[in-house]
């Protein structure tokens, strides 16, 4: 599989049943923690895997780390969290590879399992096909928030709990309910993966701002001005993609809002959709935790558009 449609991670068919699906994700400190540091990163890298349909099976440390602080207990801490969270999924981390850096990085190198006629790309979804978002988004604003010092307690806690929730359970169960397409929600922000998926898919999209779960606090980071550099680029990238409706600035910010460790975005007839989002719901096959318990995000999962015919990659948001 090449890069000319950006999915998630790359899949290398082995033979007739088997293919290796393979990423790498690391980036700088986004909490304060290093042990939660240590988690959202490895739950980020994961999600790689799972949003192509596949069961990662083993991982690699990427690390980079200023040498002063070693010694200290943070690097042992950040390497704790990513473990606990690779446990959780049943994944073995064999090691890795280090260097020296002014600034701390973590993350991880994964390498998963797919039978090669059950990949989930995000480049087939169907016109018809509902849109579902299995967590709710505003980690970017929060994260900023918090580089600020200006980040109630309660509202980080929440936006830690959604990072640090595998997206394997999600994953499952997309693919029982027969996904179309699926890609996990990052850096691009929610509408910049989904320009992804529809103009991969040939077709255009429909997002229902309302419908959009959001973070505890989230809308309040933005309004107070809490907006990454990543979300901005985000919005310049959309300018000519979208069509915003009625929607005002703060909503057009988060639905741009550049997410670490976001949930899954799966394209799928309405029926399967609706089914889907009352399974997660219902905590059985829904959201899971480090600690491998059940679980969903208030007000997610949730259907929040659909595809349909049209310029591809454009997108109509209404509110």
């Amino acid at each position: 599989m090449d890069a000319s449609t950006s999915d998630d991670a790359a899949v290398y068919r082995l033979d007739g049943d088997r293919a290796l699906v393979v990423t790498a994700d690391f980036f700088t400190p986004i909490v304060d923690d290093p042990a939660d540091f240590g988690r959202v990163a490895a739950a980020n890298a994961l999600s790689d895997i799972y949003a192509m349909g596949a069961r990662p099976l083993l991982a690699l440390n990427l690390v980079a780390f200023p040498r002063p602080l070693l010694g200290q207990g943070v690097l042992e801490a950040i390497l704790s969290g990513g473990a606990e969270i690779a446990r959780a999924a049943g994944v073995l981390i064999l090691g890795g590879h280090s260097i020296e850096d002014a600034e701390p990085k973590y993350g991880l190198c994964v390498v998963g399992e797919v039978h090669p006629d059950r990949v989930v790309r995000n480049s087939t979804g169907r016109a018809g096909d509902a849109l579902v978002l299995t967590k709710p988004i505003g980690t970017g604003a929060v994260a900023t928030a918090v580089k600020a010092e200006a980040a109630p307690p309660d509202i980080v806690a929440a936006a830690v709990a959604s990072m640090i929730t595998l997206n394997r359970a999600a994953a499952e169960a997309m693919v029982r309910h027969g996904a179309s397409a699926c890609t996990d929600v990052t850096g691009f922000g929610l509408l910049g993966h989904l320009k992804e998926m529809a103009a991969g898919s040939g077709l255009a999209a429909v997002v229902h701002a309302g419908a959009v779960p959001l973070l505890p606090g989230a809308r309040s980071m933005v309004e107070a001005g809490h907006v990454p550099g990543g979300t901005r680029r985000n919005l310049d990238d959309l300018a000519a993609h979208v069509r915003w409706g009625e929607t005002n600035a703060a909503t057009r910010t988060l639905l741009a809002d550049a997410q670490t460790s976001g949930g899954l975005l799966v394209a799928l007839p309405r029926e399967a959709a609706e089914r889907l989002v009352a399974e997660l719901a219902a905590g059985g096959a829904g959201a899971e935790t480090a600690a491998g318990a059940g679980g969903h995000e208030a007000g997610a999962p949730a259907i929040i558009g659909e595809l349909r015919e049209g310029v591809p990659g454009s997108i109509e948001v209404s509110s």
